[in-house]
């Protein structure tokens, strides 16, 4: 409240955050009762249906299949169950083969290896294994290779088979979600298909999209697994689109994702924040948004631009986005261009916008439209990861466009972007940090979604496992979900001819206390001239400004 008094009279800047203030002063008070007045449920959904307990309702599962089309269902006794693919045989093979270790009552090792596998002959033990291997993995699996330099070496393989599988079975008896995740994981990295199959089994049993927030996550990530080995991690994620709105009122899956996690919408706040203290004192001003989404980020930066002293200016905003976006809006960049020209309207601001529907790698200088005697302001919220690099492609349009935009000497760029390292990392590290990432994520969904609240299941489903399962599944130019900390993009923006430009302190100073109010779980650091949005002890987002 006392900082609401304090920004009433501050200027542009101040009255925009004082307007968040009073919207997220609102919102902060009990969710759910507010959630339900303001979020409709979606459309048909297309998938294998899955029951959460105590509900009537059905909700779509992810789908993963595998290259020939062959589905082999599987049941989990969790509160989900998962369809279709839990193996990469094809339907046939996996009918008259099963990759499930068999367990006898005397094997208290839990070996996978049955007795009648183990013979004193070596030879005989190594040609046994050649067959199996063979029918199960093809002529060119190289599987027994490590086994057969292992008795050349004089190792007792039971030995080493039986140790391997005491350590995995005693982090599935401890209920250790994360480490079987992590175990299974590091099988598929070194291709040991035997044991990632077995832990495949037994997190099937484990995982549930209404349970802990590791359970969640724990969910999304075996799909993520099961797709690699599957090769159809981009199949899934083409399925995986926030769904269509029901009408033009609703709000997509999307947005609440923003509404719910506080560092999404600060993150954006930080970026409005930055814009109105450069455009200050200007009469014209041009934003050009690299992924203009629904628009949602610039109705508080309008509001703010109408109560300026002397009038607003004249505001253009050019909207770029591709079809993934038009999707979850349920039609065109024309729609975003209707809502915020009658917003705009209603508060006497001098409105244009001009839609760009393409992706950013496609951006050229000519759709941008600049115009002398505007003041240029671009906005890259949540894209640029989208872009390939050197890493991806020989265009390289993630420095390219940093390059376009510099050329258009804009006064001020905001940047905000995950804090995380999914670019070039190599799948095992690379799962490592999206558990990480994603967990803390989760967990800070709990503070403000109840677990089995119909939304909460659509928006982690349907927006977030997209991004989870390209990053496991994909590789090459079908993950686009690479992330790059916050030092290696300075080293980007610096390359292209950029400066840094100072954040207010106002507006950080306003979103710590509005922050407070989410949980005091979030937290806010100032490091380097950039803005750190996290959840306890892990960075989220990062937010930092440039001309």
């Amino acid at each position: 409240m006392q900082a609401s008094k304090q920004l009433r009279g501050s200027g542009i800047s101040g009255r925009f955050l004082y307007q968040q203030m009073q919207e997220v002063e609102a919102y902060c008070k009990p969710q759910s009762r507010t959630l339900d007045r303001q979020i409709y449920s979606s459309g048909s959904t297309q998938g294998t249906p899955f029951t959460i307990p105590n509900s009537h309702e059905q909700y779509c599962t992810l789908e993963s299949s595998s290259a020939n089309g062959s589905y082999a269902a599987y049941n989990s006794p969790s509160t989900v169950s998962f369809s279709p693919n839990g193996s990469p045989l094809s339907q046939q093979e996996s009918q008259s083969y099963s990759l499930e270790p068999r367990h006898s009552p005397d094997n208290a090792s839990g070996s996978p290896l049955s007795g009648s596998c183990i013979t004193d002959d070596a030879h005989d033990f190594r040609h046994k294994l050649r067959e199996l291997e063979t029918v199960m993995f093809g002529p060119d699996s190289d599987i027994i290779d490590s086994i057969e330099n292992a008795l050349e070496s004089g190792t007792n393989i039971e030995s080493l088979e039986m140790e391997s599988w005491r350590q995995i079975m005693d982090v599935i008896s401890r209920g250790d979600l994360k480490q079987v995740l992590i175990a299974c994981a590091k099988a598929v990295s070194d291709n040991d298909l035997l044991m990632a199959q077995c832990l495949m089994d037994k997190l099937r049993q484990m995982v549930s999209v209404s349970g802990e927030p590791i359970q969640r996550l724990g969910a999304y990530m075996l799909e993520g697994l099961v797709a690699r080995l599957a090769s159809s991690g981009s199949s899934i994620c083409k399925g995986l689109r926030c769904k269509e709105p029901a009408s033009s009122e609703m709000l997509s899956y999307m947005h609440i994702l923003y509404e719910v996690c506080a560092y999404f919408k600060f993150g954006y706040m930080s970026a409005n924040g930055a814009i109105a203290e450069a455009m200050k004192d200007e009469n014209r001003v041009h934003i050009i948004d690299f992924q203009i989404g629904q628009g949602s980020q610039w109705i508080s930066l309008i509001q703010a631009f109408a109560a300026r002293p002397g009038g607003p200016p004249h505001i253009r905003i050019t909207g770029i986005d591709d079809s993934t976006s038009a999707y979850a809006r349920g039609g065109g960049l024309s729609i975003v261009g209707k809502r915020l020209s009658k917003l705009a309207e209603s508060f006497k601001v001098p409105f244009e916008f001009q839609a760009a529907a393409m992706s950013g790698c496609e951006v050229q200088i000519e759709n941008l439209g600049v115009r002398r005697g505007e003041a240029l302001a671009v906005n890259f919220a949540f894209v640029l990861h989208h872009l390939p690099d050197e890493s991806v492609s020989t265009q390289n349009h993630r420095d390219r466009v940093l390059r376009l935009v510099k050329s258009m000497s804009p006064k001020v760029v905001t940047l905000v972007e995950q804090e995380s390292n999914t670019n070039t990392a190599a799948f095992f590290p690379r799962f490592l940090e999206t558990l990480n990432y994603y967990t803390a994520m989760f967990e800070s969904i709990d503070m403000t979604l109840p677990r089995d609240h119909k939304e909460r299941i659509n928006v982690e489903q349907h927006c977030l496992a997209r991004d989870v399962v390209n990053i496991i599944a994909c590789e090459g130019s079908e993950r686009v979900e690479r992330h790059e900390l916050l030092g290696k993009w300075r080293s980007r923006f610096r390359m292209a001819g950029f400066t840094p430009y100072p954040l207010s302190t106002l507006v950080n100073a306003t979103i710590k206390t509005l922050l407070e109010n989410y949980s005091d779980r979030y937290r806010l650091q100032e490091r380097d001239g950039a803005l750190y949005l996290g959840w306890m002890n892990r960075d989220l987002v990062a937010s930092c400004a440039w001309k």
